[in-house]
């Protein structure tokens, strides 16, 4: 499938009724500051660059960022961490990602998450990501040029040894999550960890900006490399 076709997959998706009932509550409930707007309600498609050799893969939908704006990584602290450093490292032209009229474009990046839609507590269920994890695979299999998946937390790199590196190229014992790990073959998309941007992680220091630079180098140099 073309990534315009499994965009209008992913937004029409229903397969998980507790989080399509959670993001629907929501965005009739809304957040103080949002009132005003119209949350976006549904699953979240990934975005960027068609010809991009870096994946950015990350959990799920902000309730009150992606599932509000519509786009992965918007309008939310998480996101604008990400940008900011994806901007530093030339992969976007903005340092913010508040909207999705923007402007904010990716060169050889492209952002998805594991799950599509926003989940209770950023807890999403087994099976809600098992449900969700086809997308991943079209996606993968669309974007042709793919490098380099630079998973944001311990669920994108469990998504990654159960989507991407086959059962010969997966190493026994399987390694445990830690930052700034690399698995790197030749025969599938190399691996670059980060813990995930989310605030509980940022506010306490435990992934700075310098941290996720470093992340973001080390997926640049296996890109050009690869």
């Amino acid at each position: 499938m073309s990534l315009s076709t499994i965009r209008r997959h992913v937004i029409s998706c229903q397969r998980c009724p507790r989080l399509r009932a959670y993001c629907a509550r929501i965005a009739q409930d809304k957040r103080a500051a949002y009132q005003d707007e119209n949350y976006w309600g549904r699953p979240v498609s990934s975005f960027g660059d068609r010809r991009a050799r870096v994946l950015v893969l990350g959990l799920a939908p902000g309730a009150h960022g992606a599932n509000r704006t519509g786009r992965m990584f918007t309008g939310d602290r998480s996101g604008d961490f990400l940008i900011e450093a994806m901007h530093a490292a030339g992969f976007a032209n903005l340092s913010t990602s508040r909207h999705v009229k923007d402007g904010l474009k990716l060169c050889d990046a492209y952002i998805s998450a594991v799950v599509r839609c926003a989940p209770p507590d950023n807890k999403p269920k087994t099976t809600e990501i098992l449900q969700c994890s086809s997308y991943l695979e079209a996606e993968l299999d669309a974007l042709s040029q793919l490098r380099v998946i630079v998973a944001l937390g311990k669920i994108a790199f469990d998504a990654y040894w159960r989507v991407v590196a086959r059962p010969d190229v997966t190493p026994r014992p399987r390694p445990r999550f830690a930052h700034g790990f690399v698995f790197n073959v030749n025969s599938v998309p190399a691996l670059v960890t980060s813990y995930h941007p989310s605030q509980q992680n940022t506010n306490t220091g435990k992934l700075t900006p310098q941290m996720l630079a470093e992340v973001l180098s080390t997926a640049r140099t296996l890109a050009e490399h690869q």
